[in-house]
């Protein structure tokens, strides 16, 4: 495992790099082996790799908005070894049970951003081919990675049948974990916050938080079973809304919104309404239907086209060519 880990010279509070430790692989692969075994029997994590360092990330627009940086965890080295390991196993056991729901492409493995974009178009296709009104309602989610409620995600832990050591190794590995933020400045080297307890959240930048984090919104799509369909790519969570009857379409774009906000209340986490949208698909020559769409005393963005994964949507589909609605 500590040659799987990718090289970087980066590191955390204790300045080991992915590099200087396979440096000394040779040397510390043994007690590092002892440790691992004495965490897996005993469901402890050890404190000292429960701490890290948050480096803000610029992502755009204003670079005085706290809210436009994403913060990364600068974790140390030992843990990410540590966490492949516990990930390898937790991961293995999810895909064996098939307990990760279909609509899920994100950090899995044969999935990806394509298969994802794939299977929101495939429906949407589909759907215009049997002259059904199509639309998309595309969620954004506020900092959820940050907001992953601890006794949520182990309650949840243990409806998919972690128990025992396993689900006191994940409580261990998710509480009582500390941070700091880090800053370089141009006067001078490197200007650090003090330490502070983290109380809600999964690690960004770590190998497990983000498996731990498609387990906590795993079950968002049986909500929309009966009249919906789903794509989540981790945090960004797509829905997709077809009906041959213009009334009942309307009805059931606000019976989506309704159940997932109602959702997302009881997870604790934000839909930030400001920046979801809405993106109705028809073949040219159709008639659009207007539809004005209002929660939280916020009107939702009906727009033309928009990014979705890399790609760009756009409400027209020529359903003569290949393009079906995209710009590549």
């Amino acid at each position: 495992m500590v040659y799987s880990i990718k090289t970087k010279d980066s590191h955390g509070y204790d300045e080991i790099s992915t590099r200087l430790l396979k440096m000394s692989a040779p040397y510390t692969v043994s007690p590092l082996t002892y440790i691992t075994n004495k965490i897996l029997s005993m469901g402890i994590f050890p404190d000292r790799l429960k701490f890290s360092e948050v480096k803000p990330l610029y992502k755009d627009g204003d670079p005085l908005d706290f809210s436009n940086y994403r913060p990364i965890s600068l974790l140390t080295s030992f843990s990410k070894v540590i966490e492949k390991i516990l990930h390898k196993r937790l991961y293995h056991f999810l895909d064996q049970q098939k307990l990760i729901v279909n609509e899920q492409y994100g950090f899995r493995q044969k999935a990806s951003t394509e298969t994802a974009a794939f299977s929101f178009l495939n429906t949407i296709l589909l759907s215009l081919d049997k002259k059904s009104i199509a639309g998309g309602l595309f969620l954004d989610l506020r900092k959820a990675f940050d907001c992953v409620d601890h006794d949520i995600l182990l309650s949840k832990l243990n409806y998919y049948g972690i128990s025992g050591k396993a689900i006191e190794l994940m409580k261990s590995y998710i509480t009582d974990r500390y941070q700091r933020v880090v800053l370089y400045y141009k006067f001078s080297n490197k200007l650090v916050s003090k330490w502070k307890c983290i109380k809600h959240g999964v690690p960004q930048g770590s190998v497990l938080g983000p498996l731990l984090f498609l387990i906590y919104i795993n079950d968002l799509p049986r909500t929309m079973d009966n009249y919906a369909n789903s794509v989540l790519f981790a945090d960004d969570t797509s829905i997709i809304i077809t009906n041959t009857d213009a009334q009942e379409f309307k009805q059931t774009i606000d019976i989506a919104i309704q159940e997932t906000k109602n959702w997302f209340f009881s997870n604790l986490l934000t839909v930030n309404y400001n920046k979801t949208h809405f993106l109705q698909f028809f073949v040219k020559k159709q008639n659009k239907i207007p539809i004005q769409i209002i929660t939280s005393n916020t009107i939702l963005t009906n727009i033309n086209s928009m990014k979705f994964l890399g790609l760009t949507l756009r409400q027209y589909v020529v359903m003569e060519t290949t393009y079906y609605g995209l710009n590549i």
